[in-house]
């Protein structure tokens, strides 16, 4: 059994200089791994952890797994598909696709190119966007700038990962913050506006913060491909770029706080999340929170949050959203619009 999900949305027009999301979609491994079931699983191995501690620190009390043989183009499908479905969209109406993830299906080729091959959307433009945690927020900018450039009218953008595959089970302290899962959303062409504002941010001097150092070489993996993070200094940045990449992005368009209907931040950390809302002045109740359900599920933590609003009613069209995440790289980014 999987999870999947749609929204429906009107029609809209197709045919202007603007980019405006036009449906979205989510999808989750079936296996759900509640804080107790993994501590009991780290506990087996020596390693002591418990619910209270991890809800404590993270405000995560479960995430998904995906099963062994499970790579991120079979999680980025049914999301894709259920996006199209949303958006009254077939795969051959695509002539963009592309997917951000930090944990492809194989070295080469890319997995939105595997994703485009299992729609059954041959032809059109594909590949990967690799900025971690931010990727979707990289993703969503790049296909904003192709539309609006008129290189693309009907884009697919999904956020897939099975960050599964990298965790460090001997080290409690990152393996039971990360989860796997998809989302996507149909960007089209439009008269009205759509996405307002983007704002992308990278600083290099910090990549060894948070980071997988493996590489194949010769058919051998060099160095360690499991997750590594530095959890305090990822913090400190964090809770200082988002707040201000958030502002800089509503000056931007124009706009202030009071006219964010939704904060969909990256689901990484509850603390963070709720410290950036304050500093914004965004009220509790206006953040969509998924962290404590999904945990950190990297480029694919915005667009499931997105999709479940959606499909909680929440989220409604000619509402205003602020989208934004930070990751490894050090990356980070946000993204404004009408939705």
């Amino acid at each position: 059994m999987t999870l999947a999900s749609s929204a429906a949305f009107p029609a809209r027009a197709v045919s202007g200089a603007h980019a405006r999301i036009t449906g979205t979609g989510s999808h989750l491994p079936a296996r759900r791994l509640t804080n107790d079931e993994l501590a009991a699983r780290l506990a087996a191995d020596g390693i002591e952890t418990s619910d209270a501690w991890i809800t404590e620190r993270t405000g995560i009390r479960a995430r998904h797994f995906a099963d062994p043989g499970v790579g991120a183009s079979d999680l980025a499908v049914p999301a894709a598909q259920a996006a199209l479905t949303a958006a009254g969209r077939r795969a051959e109406d695509l002539d963009l696709i592309i997917v951000a993830t930090s944990t492809p299906d194989m070295v080469f080729p890319s997995t939105a190119c595997i994703v485009q091959r299992k729609l059954g959307a041959a032809g059109c433009p594909a590949f990967d966007l690799q900025a971690v945690c931010s990727g979707f927020v990289y993703a969503l900018t790049v296909a904003d700038s192709m539309v609006r450039a008129g290189a693309a009218r009907c884009a697919l953008v999904i956020g897939a990962e099975v960050f599964s595959h990298l965790l460090d089970f001997s080290d409690r302290t990152t393996c039971v913050l990360f989860g796997d899962g998809a989302g996507a959303v149909v960007l089209e062409a439009s008269d009205a506006p759509g996405i307002l504002a983007c704002e992308l941010h990278a600083d290099g001097r910090h990549a060894d913060i948070l980071c997988t150092p493996g590489s194949i070489a010769g058919g051998q993996v060099v160095g360690r491909p499991l997750l590594h993070m530095d959890g305090q200094a990822v913090f400190k940045l964090a809770v200082g770029v988002l707040d201000q990449v958030a502002q800089a992005v509503l000056d931007r368009a124009g706009r202030t706080a009071a006219d964010v209907d939704w904060f969909i931040p990256h689901q990484a950390n509850l603390r963070i999340m709720a410290s950036t809302a304050r500093k914004l002045g965004v009220p509790a109740e206006r953040v969509i929170v998924t962290v404590d359900e999904h945990g950190n599920t990297s480029a694919a933590s915005i667009p499931l949050a997105l999709d479940h609003g959606v499909r909680q009613g929440r989220i409604r069209p000619g509402d205003t959203l602020l989208l934004e995440g930070v990751g490894g790289g050090f990356t980070w980014g946000a993204v404004l619009l009408d939705f």
